[in-house]
């Protein structure tokens, strides 16, 4: 008698918990979820500062175009005993030098010089217009890698928040079981005492209660789990993810739901791959315009100094650091390096392949986007079939179970035959949960791979 009241206990114990659970943490609805994973995921927070980057680095590619103006003076000391003979200064003064002394002068002298050098490149034949391109296609693919990664990760949010729905819907039922077995329980109690009933029922009863428990503790187990993968998306506290029931139920009642027009040519994940395509696209251009001839402006304004006058007669050294003469030159050049032909020609090969992958690629994904539009359609077929046969299993399950258990409390049964009724109410409650989840599964499956989520979120409350 004492383990009978220490099972009905618990019995309310479990029952006034879920029941506190529920006050304290009212239903969030998938609309609610989604909107506050667009807001909050880490993942999404992420791929928009990289958008951020790929904006900047277009700004810095549309400068390519300023000109270079370098600024250089010096003042220096030593000795000028130089030869006859030009040289490469590898510098922005190409020199020729000329010896003023037949013999060695080790006399230290003095100058400086000033220089202001422009050097702008004013036209390349498209270069920077193909830069500019790139630049700006760099920023649709990673605005389309964030678009792809809200499908993924919104795709992944309602994969889980339909996984909890099953997951809380397989607690009740096997709370529901757990009571059916302390009600078996009851009544062999009462039948062992009046001694119609042997004491091992007693003991078959009691190993399927326990079993009965643990099952729910794995169920809560697997529950909480699942809330915590939605808490690292969401920044919802686990406890408060709570799912709404009326999901499946308002999708079951809406008989023309999966009924909307696909829309994969904007898909988000054909966007993506379509537009690291076209950004191949540009890298080709911007390959074929790399190598082009260059068109320069030219500019430079000097001065110079010395301690040394016009006659070889080595002065103060005092004297060297004042501008003594000016000068200043002007020029419009063009550059073309003739190698740059097979340098152009191996790169360009480079980039047909990759571009070549893309398109491939995009094919790929094309392909399987309609491969999973017809597996989704067979899914929603069959589990709309499912859900019309399920309720007889669950009738007929259910009436057996009655019957056995009214034969059993009238000693004309025996608990190996009530078992049997009893996993088959279990099992038949588990199969309409299994395909209520399959239908809406299904169903949001089908208007992921269409893109056409928003048409079954409209339907919810």
């Amino acid at each position: 008698m004492l383990s009978f009241k220490r099972c009905v206990c618990i019995g309310l114990l479990l029952l006034s918990l879920i029941s506190t659970k529920a006050q304290q943490s009212p239903p969030i609805t998938l609309k609610e979820l989604l909107n506050r994973v667009d807001q909050k995921a880490p993942q999404l927070l992420t791929d928009s500062a990289a958008i951020l980057i790929r904006k900047a680095q277009a700004v810095e590619t549309r400068s390519n175009w300023l000109p270079n103006l370098n600024l250089n003076y010096q003042a220096d000391v030593g000795t000028s005993n130089n030869t006859t003979g030009p040289y490469f200064g590898y510098g922005i003064v190409p020199s020729s030098s000329g010896g003023i002394h037949n013999t060695n002068v080790t006399t230290a002298l003095s100058d400086n010089l000033g220089i202001a050098f422009l050097d702008w490149e004013v036209f390349n034949f498209g270069k920077y217009a193909a830069q500019n391109r790139v630049a700006n296609s760099d920023i649709t693919v990673e605005q389309n890698q964030f678009a792809k990664s809200k499908y993924d990760l919104e795709a992944y949010t309602i994969s889980n928040y339909l996984q909890l729905l099953r997951l809380q819907d397989f607690l009740g039922i096997q709370f529901r079981n757990i009571q059916r077995n302390q009600e078996i329980r009851k009544s062999i109690q009462s039948l062992a005492v009046s001694g119609v009933k042997a004491g091992v029922d007693t003991s078959i009863a009691e190993a399927e209660l326990s079993k009965a428990r643990l099952g729910y503790i794995e169920l809560n187990n697997r529950f909480k789990q699942v809330q915590l993968q939605l808490s690292a998306v969401s920044g919802f506290t686990y406890q408060s993810i709570v799912p709404d029931t009326s999901v499946e139920m308002t999708l079951i009642g809406q008989p023309g739901a999966y009924l909307f027009p696909a829309d994969t040519a904007n898909h988000p994940l054909i966007n993506y791959y379509r537009s690291v395509y076209q950004n191949d696209i540009q890298r080709e251009n911007l390959v074929k315009n790399l190598y082009n001839p260059k068109i320069s402006l030219e500019a430079a304004a000097w001065g110079r100094g010395s301690s040394v006058d016009a006659n070889g007669q080595y002065n103060s050294l005092s004297t060297g650091y004042d501008f003594q003469r000016s000068n200043y030159l002007v020029g419009i050049g063009i550059s073309y390096n003739l190698f740059d032909l097979r340098r152009r020609q191996l790169k360009l090969r480079t980039q047909k392949a990759s571009t070549d992958y893309a398109y491939k690629k995009l094919q790929e994904q094309q392909q399987l986007l309609s491969v999973s539009a017809n597996q989704a359609d067979v899914e929603m077929q069959t589990a709309l079939d499912r859900l019309k046969e399920i309720p007889n299993q669950l009738k007929a399950a259910n009436n057996s179970y009655r019957q056995q258990l009214s034969l059993y409390r009238n000693g004309l049964s025996n608990i190996i035959d009530l078992d049997a009724a009893l996993n088959i109410l279990y099992r038949a409650e588990t199969d309409y949960m299994q395909a209520k989840y399959d239908y809406a599964n299904a169903l949001f499956q089908k208007a992921i791979t269409e893109n056409q989520v928003n048409s079954i979120l409209n339907l919810l409350k």
